[in-house]
């Protein structure tokens, strides 16, 4: 079985952002970032810090938006506007979940497509799912990269996507099948019947669902991949801090049966970031050669390998 960690893959990825970050400043650009978290939602917090933190480490301008729970939707879209009229700033995101008298479809469209950072602007989500992508989600880039660096197979494989999200599991599924990936492609949700009949066909699971260790050896058939991209706090009084975290996945009931696995902290998540951090650098790029909204012609790349 191979933990397949986030380390060696995040040192390669650092060594290309400091080498583009290093291109770019030498050409007179200097990438920013600004994070815009609304609330005190204790593990956006964190997130967010984590975003912040690591662009500053990398030497990208970094900006952290503060904004009260109880921020209208016109005074958090005016907030977005003033970022978008921002030459400094190159990636803009809004950190979810948003407090619930917020609209999120209409806080992604706000942000102008070529700073949309997490592939949430419907103009790019448009160009994903045509296979020519302007960025690539955050959290499916790292899968790919892990996916890469551990050489794994995916091409004619069943890949069973548990969960359906448009951060995880939607943009996963549209990636994998494209050509270059050529994965046959499954995509499950909680309305999936039987789901583990599903599951248990994987060449490789990737499971997003937000339910700790929910996913057991009953979903996992010997020799598969598995990719947990869940992250939770769950209460353990015999650790010191009262806690532990997990992921979706019960990693000592499936790390026996499975090929490759990613642990959970460790795998997936550090990798989310530095992904966050490409498409800063991509956005910086966009902005240096002169984009705008609504010129695909430029936009498009050259789809995702």
């Amino acid at each position: 079985m191979i933990a397949m960690t986030a380390k060696e893959v995040g040192a390669a990825v650092e060594a290309e952002l400091t080498a583009e970050l290093g291109r770019l400043q030498a050409a007179g650009v200097e990438p920013g970032l600004a994070v815009v978290l609304v609330g005190d939602h204790p593990e956006s917090e964190t997130y967010v810090a984590t975003k912040v933190r690591t662009a500053r480490r990398l030497g990208i301008r970094s900006e952290d938006v503060r904004l009260p729970a109880d921020i209208s939707q016109a005074a958090l879209e005016a907030e977005l506007g003033r970022l978008n009229a921002d030459p400094r700033v190159h990636g803009v995101l809004c950190q979810l979940p948003l407090p619930e008298h917020l609209n999120a479809a209409r806080v992604a469209a706000r942000i102008n497509p070529l700073k949309d950072v997490d592939c949430f602007h419907p103009e790019n989500f448009g160009l994903l799912a045509e296979g020519t992508p302007r960025f690539v989600p955050c959290t499916p880039a790292g899968i790919l990269a892990l996916l890469r660096h551990y050489r794994i197979v995916v091409a004619g494989r069943h890949v069973v996507m548990m969960g359906r999200s448009n951060i995880v599991g939607r943009p996963m599924s549209l990636l994998l099948s494209q050509k270059g990936w050529d994965a046959t492609v499954t995509l499950c949700h909680t309305l999936t019947g039987n789901i583990a009949h599903y599951t248990s066909q994987a060449d490789i699971l990737i499971v997003a669902i937000g339910r700790a260790e929910s996913v057991g050896r009953e979903h996992v058939r010997e020799g598969a991949v598995v990719i947990d991209v869940g992250v939770h706090r769950v209460v353990d009084p015999s650790r010191p801090r009262g806690y532990r975290i997990c992921g979706d996945v019960r990693y000592d009931a499936v790390a026996p049966l499975s090929a490759a696995i990613t642990p959970v902290p460790g795998g997936v998540g550090p990798l989310t970031v530095l992904m966050l951090m490409r498409n800063t650098l991509q956005a910086a790029r966009l902005a240096a050669a002169g984009a705008q909204p609504g010129s695909l012609d430029m936009a498009r790349g050259k789809g995702v390998k």
